[in-house]
């Protein structure tokens, strides 16, 4: 089925690994002759024009540049209310004049949803982490709403949601999926899976972009550890300097260590030559050369390590990544350190464990054939072509 050029908007919120998760799907898009346009902070930018979309500025009030995100899940619940409020005028006064054919939104832009559902106009979900199943309410939604300050909260929500001009007024139903989702994770993450409708959410698994980056495995490396802590709770000096007490100087071993830009890698001490040391570095592609992962489990670096199928040291830092933690561990690709247990000794330790244990070695190759025939951005961008009036259509 052929489909006409289309106006489709990616409307989303600058934290780097929602950003992330999408681009494959944006830079197919335009590929396919899509006119993309994609409404974010300019702390982004570069990231989104380097697909081919049109970038449409709209400055966000998240803490982002200094990751300073608050503890207490209320308060970083009214973060992302008080980023929609003020988000929603200023993507009215661009997408009122030229509106989109279809809205596809991350799972922290509210905005979106309200603007697409003012217009009636077709909208997705993007989510780059676990979605709601049946049963989320009563197992973690009741939790949250007994918390200090929730009640507050979804009462303010309830009064932005009457007047925003938003068709979908409970503050429950707003915020989980609309009609039609995308989960771009791998199933095998998705806590409660076999209990997620999936006539309206699909699961993609990680959608590789075209342009993943690259990096060259050196000359005569035995074994290439990355260790990463994603691109949020990056500045840990003290973590870093134990991976490198535990990996720095090892004979066959290879360390591609990702920093943050939040630390100085004069923090670190002296560089041993077997260790390269960078604030970013192209996940994908290290990945793809690597024997193993030190991650912190966000759903990221989860859904990178299943798609490449290499056994994973998980050290949780904060949010959803301790589930995402014992969740690898159960299904058999990783071992969990709490921070506080990550020794040099005990990171050596299970570096060894994940690297001679055959079973783990199966159970990864498994889940990485699960996770690449999930359909990745081809089956993604045909989903969302599916939402487009297809040529000749009423």
């Amino acid at each position: 089925m052929s489909h006409v050029r289309s106006h489709i908007a990616v409307i989303g919120v600058p934290i780097v690994s929602h950003v992330l998760p999408a681009l494959g799907i944006v830079r197919e898009l335009v590929a396919r002759g899509h006119r993309v346009t994609c409404a974010n902070d300019l702390a982004v930018a570069d990231r989104i024009t380097a697909t081919g979309a049109e970038l449409v500025p709209c400055a966000s009030t998240l803490p982002v540049a200094d990751d300073a995100w608050p503890a207490d899940p209320v308060a970083a619940m009214n973060l992302f209310l008080d980023d929609a409020v003020q988000a929603l005028p200023r993507l009215r006064a661009v997408y009122d004049q030229d509106p989109a054919d279809l809205y596809l939104y991350d799972i922290g832009a509210y905005a979106a949803r309200a603007l697409a559902e003012a217009q009636g106009r077709p909208l997705m979900q993007l989510s780059p982490s676990f979605v709601a199943w049946d049963g989320y309410e009563e197992e973690v939604g009741a939790h949250l709403r007994r918390l200090p300050g929730a009640t507050a909260y979804r009462e303010r929500f309830a009064r932005w949601l009457a007047g925003c001009g938003a068709t979908t007024l409970g503050v429950d139903a707003f915020s989980g999926p609309p009609a039609r989702s995308l989960a771009l994770i791998p199933r095998a993450m998705q806590p409660g899976a076999e209990k997620v409708d999936t006539a309206r959410t699909a699961f993609v698994g990680p959608c590789a972009d075209a342009d993943p980056g690259t990096w060259t495995r050196p000359e005569g490396a035995g074994t290439v550890l990355l260790v990463s802590l994603g691109s949020a709770y990056t500045h840990r000096p003290e973590f870093y300097r134990r991976c490198i007490a535990a990996y720095g100087n090892r004979p066959g071993l290879h360390v591609v260590l990702q920093i943050g830009r939040h630390t100085d890698p004069r923090e670190l001490g002296d560089i041993p030559p077997n260790v390269e040391v960078h604030s970013w570095v192209p996940q994908r592609a290290v990945l793809e050369q690597a024997d193993a992962f030190v991650t912190h489990a966000g759903m990221g670096g989860c859904g990178d390590g299943l798609r490449a199928g290499v056994p994973m040291i998980a050290v949780p830092q904060g949010a959803e990544q301790f589930m995402n933690a014992d969740r690898l561990v159960e299904l058999g690709v990783a071992r969990r350190l709490d921070t506080p247990d990550a020794t040099a000794e005990s990171l050596w330790a299970a570096l060894n464990d994940v690297l001679d244990d055959p079973e783990l070695a199966r159970r990864s190759a498994r889940l990485r054939a699960g996770a690449l025939s999930e359909g990745g951005t081809p089956r993604a961008v045909r989903l969302i072509e599916e939402m487009l009036e297809p040529v000749g259509g009423a």
